[in-house]
């Protein structure tokens, strides 16, 4: 890795302090240097629906497939997405109904305790320009209502990607699931998943079909390396992927931490080496900012943006392929990137990762992510520098003068570089509460999600092979590099 080298640099306007810079090398070409390297899935960025709620996201929701269509529009491919969580563990298959799911609830607000849902459910899945991951029901034990919704599902999509048998299994037995009715804990959990896996795999007659795993406690315990090590063959052959669930919590300076984030991915290294080892794809088939649908002073907010960021960046680096941010209750979502009336500021930070990664090949972190500062790279198919991010996580909460990083960038080419900036009035700042928030100055609109205004570019001056950044506290930068 790189190692940082100070240098003074003078204050800039308006701000309390500049600190000595952080200096970083983009590397010539892909695998070379004393770097990591990591592969970037055509979609790395991708978003997972509530499952009784999926359907209103796509019916009632006008923003969703414009919130979608704008990622699209920088890889060429459209963003993959999940549809479970809680709710596929209380939900039934009804092949009778025409409607896409049946159920009632007291308050809008609120999840329902149980729910049917029809082929119809499929066929809107089916619509979908992107992948997508269906999370069924384990936990009611009634596995041949399983496999035939799982029928359905691979009759009636072709952009069917895998299937989950059950959400977060770790929780059945406090639920009151049936199918943890008697002892229940991981190697018990892995018998019956393994199982299930090959009952339904057999009834589809298809290989390569199960998103196995989807807990959501810390491993190693329920994690992917545990799970493998009670699979034979047979059942491995039915495995896609493995997933795992991930939701940090903390407060916003800690969510945004450069460091933390870090050290937050560091806990899932054993289960991704596990996974590589078969062959498979480990991936986060749900996660967000804070449980619970989030948390009104920490997931709306600019800070919960730059996590998302870095967050999902660090992912595809730490080899995690596919990260799902979870969507849940529509008007009852905290962390949600959308919604019927306003945009929510995680989305800018999910859009400004899937510019960095648009169209590459390969990524890596100059930076041992052991401080508040980050920068990566990412390179195209022939190994070439594509893009550089940078990112300042120290906190700015709105009040005083603001703080600012310099980045000194070497290995750089031609006589000046563009960039487009990841900006917000402050860590705190909702776009739901009228906070400003901006890449490469433009703005997405409340209920559409179009884009506006006009995208402003900085040029950078490149001087023997080197630029200088300067990043206010809370903030990134998007470097082209070709």
């Amino acid at each position: 890795m790189a190692p940082f080298l100070g240098r003074v640099v003078a204050a800039l306007v308006g701000v309390t302090s500049t600190a000595s810079a952080v200096t970083f090398t983009v590397p010539s070409r892909a695998h070379t240097g004393n770097y990591k390297y990591a592969a970037v899935d055509p979609a790395p960025v991708g978003v997972s629906f509530e499952f009784f709620a999926f359907p209103s996201y796509f019916t009632n929701v006008t923003a969703t497939t414009k919130c979608l269509s704008n990622w699209r529009d920088l890889t060429g491919v459209w963003p993959p997405i999940r549809i479970g969580g809680t709710t596929q563990d209380r939900a039934q298959y009804d092949a009778q109904t025409s409607a896409y799911v049946v159920y009632t609830v007291a308050n809008p607000a609120d999840a329902p305790a149980s729910l049917t849902f029809g082929s119809s459910f499929m066929t809107l899945a089916a619509k979908y320009g992107g992948s997508v991951v269906v999370g069924l029901n384990r936990g009611k034990n009634n596995i041949q209502n399983t496999i035939n919704a799982a029928k359905a599902a691979v009759s009636g999509m072709s952009n069917l990607l895998a299937i989950e048998l059950g959400n977060e299994p770790e929780y059945y037995s406090r639920n009151g699931q049936p199918i943890a009715a008697g002892p229940w804990n991981p190697a018990i959990d892995a018998a019956s998943q393994n199982n299930w896996a090959m009952a339904v795999g057999s009834a589809l007659n298809r290989r390569d079909i199960i998103q196995a795993g989807n807990s959501n406690d810390s491993p190693p315990t329920w994690g992917a390396a545990e799970l493998i090590a009670t699979q034979n063959t047979t059942v491995k052959q039915y495995v896609h992927d493995y997933a795992h669930h991930n939701y940090p919590g903390g407060t916003i300076t800690s969510l945004m931490s450069h460091r933390g984030i870090s050290s937050n991915l560091h806990v899932f290294d054993a289960d991704v080496a596990a996974t590589l080892r078969e062959g498979k794809q480990y991936i986060f088939g749900e996660t967000n900012s804070v449980s619970g649908g989030g948390a009104a002073g920490v997931s709306p907010t600019f800070g919960a943006a730059l996590w998302t960021m870095d967050y999902v960046v660090r992912a595809t680096y730490s080899n995690i392929s596919r990260t799902y941010f979870h969507h849940g209750t529509v008007g009852n979502c905290q962390y949600c990137f959308w919604g019927r009336y306003s945009m929510g500021a995680p989305y800018y930070g999910a859009y400004a990762a899937t510019a960095f990664m648009a169209n590459a090949a390969s990524l890596t972190a100059l930076d041992e992510g052991n401080s508040n500062y980050a920068a990566y790279v990412s390179f195209d198919s022939a190994g070439a520098p594509l893009r550089a991010l940078l990112y300042n996580s120290d906190y700015y909460g709105g009040s005083g003068a603001r703080s600012s990083q310099t980045f000194d960038l070497g290995g750089l080419t031609g006589t000046s570089v563009r960039a487009k900036r990841l900006a917000g009035d402050s860590a705190v700042a909702r776009v739901d509460q009228g906070g400003k928030v901006t890449f490469g100055g433009q703005t997405f609109t409340n209920g559409d999600c179009n884009v506006s205004g006009s995208e402003t570019f900085e040029t950078v001056a490149v001087s023997g092979g080197r630029a200088t950044f300067s990043l206010r506290a809370s903030e990134a930068l998007l470097v082209f590099l070709k």
